[in-house]
């Protein structure tokens, strides 16, 4: 096979481009930027995106397709009050809209009009940031070979972010004005104008660290899920079994709660081997467990009263 020769390239993330190709005869252009889909090789070659996401990569988009969703949950939950029946309606519409845009955000991904996406090898964290990665050979001038390395991992939650915002605006205002009667005029669109600060707020965050939630998002999966259920317990006074048992909202939450652990298992663990790391998902009540033993020790009920009486 006959391949143009030409200086090696600088920089983590220059490649040169296939320009043009015959039987054994490859030309390629000067080393640069590699177009979207592609990724430089080990020899500096921009190589198209083939392989499919591995089970760490889906997790990853699945943690981040989440975070607006539970935040939707929690807002709702937040300004709809004891006294609205229109909670669970809209909850049903977050899940709805969410899972609208996961699908038709995997839908216009390559390959168009399939449910399944090829992606780029995550290989080191510099991946995620390759416009740190700029050469200047010259010190004066710089090589822009910015490019997504990660292919789509980083983009595809921007569109992913658009579109549920796009559907909750054609649907929520709608579903809202119908059915929330139970809130005053200027509460029934509280959960919409929350979801208008924290969509920017998600998007900065995958921008400026999508590298680092990328690593890091099992962890802080574990750690926010068991937080927020030892503060929900503590708040809610549940002491004992029959306190959770008396209603099904704290089953529910209960129940989300074990399957944030387990989500936050698998993702540590990768399931590389299946017989050592599915064991590890009974530990996955082990927090709920304690909390209900060592209760009686603390007694949340007790801090929360003098907390409100002020001593």
């Amino acid at each position: 096979m006959a391949v143009d020769i030409q200086p090696a390239c600088l920089g983590l993330y220059c490649g040169k481009t296939l320009l043009f190709k015959n039987g054994s005869t490859e030309i390629y252009g000067e080393c640069g930027v590699c177009p979207r889909g592609q990724r430089t090789n080990a020899q500096k070659y921009c190589e198209p995106c083939t392989e499919s996401p591995e089970l760490y990569d889906w997790l990853y988009l699945g943690f981040m397709a989440m975070l607006p969703l539970v935040l939707h949950w929690f807002f709702i939950e937040w300004y709809s009050g004891k006294k609205s029946s229109s909670a669970l309606f809209q909850h049903i519409t977050a899940l709805f809209e969410c899972t609208v845009a996961a699908l038709i955000t995997l839908l216009v991904s390559d390959p168009v009009g399939v449910l399944y996406i090829r992606s780029c090898r995550v290989l080191m964290l510099s991946d995620w940031y390759t416009m740190l990665y700029n050469p200047s050979p010259d010190y004066v001038t710089t090589v822009h070979c910015t490019h997504e390395a990660v292919y789509p991992l980083y983009t595809i939650v921007f569109i992913y972010y658009a579109f549920c915002l796009v559907l909750m605006m054609l649907l929520r205002p709608l579903l809202v004005k119908k059915i929330a009667c139970g809130l005053g005029k200027s509460d029934r669109f509280k959960s919409i104008y929350a979801a208008l600060y924290f969509f920017p707020i998600l998007t900065v965050l995958q921008a400026v660290g999508g590298g680092l939630l990328y690593y890091a998002f099992p962890y802080i999966i574990l750690v926010l899920s068991l937080v927020t259920l030892a503060v929900y317990m503590s708040a809610s006074e549940i002491e004992n079994c029959y306190d959770l048992l008396v209603r099904k909202k704290r089953l529910i939450v209960l129940f989300s709660h074990w399957l944030l652990h387990a989500y936050g298992i698998i993702s540590i663990s990768r399931v590389d081997k299946l017989e050592q790391d599915l064991p590890l998902l009974a530990l996955v009540p082990t927090p709920a467990l304690f909390y209900l033993f060592t209760a009686k020790f603390t007694e949340p009920s007790r801090i929360l009263s003098e907390g409100a009486n002020g001593h």
